[in-house]
């Protein structure tokens, strides 16, 4: 970063770049050239994101290559589903998106500042594109994560699958019981910890949000619901764009 090279900061602006290519290769650039200079060398402007410091990299490749390659296996040979879980939270307040607009004429939003969410547990299939989710304003909780697989299992004939992340209500005594119980249906494995990018489902809920929430007014609650599953129900019908979610698992089968 700008500090390594001797720059107070750690984000890069165009005129350290500058500086920093007439110091080290002694050519001048007019600022106003190197945003298209760092283009034409393939860079672009990006916020960067954060990334957990106790992601652990040598577990997260050992079940790219060998837990995936034994899920697939597994689910292919039962003729299984082979669901990925996750839940999602949409607050009534909405939430703030990027868009286009007149410079100097910033979009603004009507807010109920109400923090009330309306939760939503979802499972996408890899073989297939099929999208179950159950809408509800209960807590997510061990309870409820339990009464939505029993809907799923009561919706469905054949083995699953299940891939999910480490959330307590996921790993709970209740949950595991549970897995238990019904383990000639289920099998289930754990995403390795702090690891959402391996959740093809996590890209769906940005989709939803972009589709439905992003930059709206709900001056109810009762709107926001309505929202959140009419666009629910739209990828629900939409198997194509669900199935491409998981185009980083389709390389490595």
């Amino acid at each position: 970063g700008p500090a390594k090279a001797g720059f107070n900061g750690n984000c890069w602006r165009s005129p350290m770049i500058q500086q920093l290519i007439q110091e080290r290769f002694g050519v001048f650039y007019n600022v106003r050239y190197i945003s298209e200079l760092l283009k034409s060398m393939d860079y672009s402007y990006q916020k960067a994101r954060f990334v957990s410091d106790h992601l652990d990299s040598e577990k997260r490749m050992q079940w790219l290559n060998c837990t995936w390659p034994t899920i697939l296996r597994l689910a292919q040979r039962k003729n299984a589903y082979l669901l990925f879980g996750d839940e999602a939270s949409f607050p009534q307040w909405g939430s703030l998106s990027y868009t286009w607009a007149k410079k100097g004429q910033q979009p603004v939003i009507e807010t109920s500042g109400k923090r009330k969410g309306y939760k939503v547990f979802g499972l996408i299939d890899y073989f297939t594109g099929r999208f179950f989710f159950k809408c509800q304003e209960e807590r997510l909780n061990s309870e409820t994560y339990v009464a939505y697989l029993k809907e799923v299992l009561s919706k469905t004939r054949k083995h699953i699958v299940l891939v999910q992340d480490g959330a307590r209500y996921h790993t709970s005594a209740q949950t595991k019981a549970f897995f238990e119980e019904h383990k000639q249906r289920l099998t289930v494995f754990n995403l390795p910890s702090y690891s959402p990018d391996y959740n093809p489902i996590e890209k769906l809920w940005k989709k939803v949000k972009e589709n439905g929430t992003h930059l709206h007014y709900f001056p109810t609650f009762e709107s926001l619901k309505e929202k959140v599953q009419e666009t629910m129900s739209c990828f629900e019908s939409a198997k194509k764009e669900v199935l491409s979610l998981f185009e980083m698992y389709r390389a490595l089968a």
